[in-house]
């Protein structure tokens, strides 16, 4: 089953730019688009703003003229809109389901709390199945020029980032970018301390080889499925959140990973995608893992 790549527009700026991004990145891995709006039949008291069906011809016309713009500008490129009624954290959670990734557009930064992200972006972004990209407004193709990368953060087992690293390595090799992974490591407490894990690291020559070791085992099987792209293995002492922003000066796209599971309070995104998506420059896509 070959999955377009959704876009979620409400007319803003943002989405704007996240439609863009997610046109250019259908191209490269040819692909289809799909463009999806949620939308509810709103009267108005002091204007008079039609039925429920004039509403819904409105919104279809509005739907199609952007769809026609963005297949101007990509001559080949399967474009299809889709008009749904009905509250937007359901609607794009439903369309991330049937998704390569699903592209929605973030409220940029402010002067002092960092990144915008909506909650309808929040309520997504934790329950959504598939990747899910979040742009920036004013987002244009130049900053994926070549010479910035693909950053992408990995942690734990291999097994842990393996979808993480996919993404990635998929992302890079449609536009020829290198990847960049970072791994992130920390001093742990004494009671961390145990024979069978100071019997490992003494193997390895200590923790920072332990973690280099760790991720270029997680980096193999990728490496060999894209022989092509080139990677740099980014190992620093630090949080993981930290360290990923200290990079991401460099990168066309951070690539972060967050739990599928589901708590006792509900869906949550994590805290190093959460820090990302706060303050990162570059678009962020958040892929879930089991």
């Amino acid at each position: 089953m070959t999955r377009p790549i959704t876009a979620g527009v409400d007319g803003s700026e943002e989405s704007l730019a996240a439609l863009g991004w997610a046109a250019r990145e259908a191209v490269r891995r040819g692909l289809a688009l799909r463009v999806v709006h949620a939308w509810r039949f709103q009267p108005h008291e002091a204007i008079d703003a039609g039925d429920a069906e004039s509403q819904a011809h409105w919104v279809r016309e509005q739907l199609a003229e952007t769809a026609r713009s963005v297949a101007e500008r990509h001559p080949g490129l399967q474009v299809t809109t889709d008009p749904v009624e009905g509250g937007p954290v359901e609607t794009l959670a439903a369309a991330a389901a049937d998704a390569e990734m699903l592209v929605l557009g973030s409220r940029g930064h402010g002067a002092v709390v960092g990144f915008l992200l909506g909650s309808v972006g929040q309520q997504v972004i934790a329950g959504a199945e598939r990747p899910v990209v979040l742009v920036r407004a004013g987002d244009e193709a130049s900053a994926e020029a070549a010479g910035r990368e693909i950053v992408v953060g990995q942690q734990g087992d291999p097994q842990d980032s393996a979808a993480a690293l996919r993404f990635a390595f998929e992302t890079a090799a449609a536009r020829g970018a290198t990847v960049r992974a970072v791994r992130a490591w920390t001093l742990p407490p004494l009671f961390a301390y145990s024979p069978g894990s100071l019997k490992l690291l003494d193997e390895a020559g200590g923790l920072e080889p332990y973690e280099k070791k760790a991720l270029g085992e997680a980096l193999r099987p990728w490496r060999e499925q894209f022989p092509d792209v080139r990677v740099v293995e980014h190992v620093e002492m630090g949080s993981a959140g930290q360290v990923l922003l200290s990079v991401a000066g460099r990168a066309q796209l951070m690539v972060v990973g967050r739990r599928a599971h589901r708590t006792a309070v509900g869906a949550r995104i994590g805290s190093v995608a959460h820090g990302v998506l706060h303050h990162a420059d570059c678009p962020v896509a958040v892929v879930p893992h089991d």
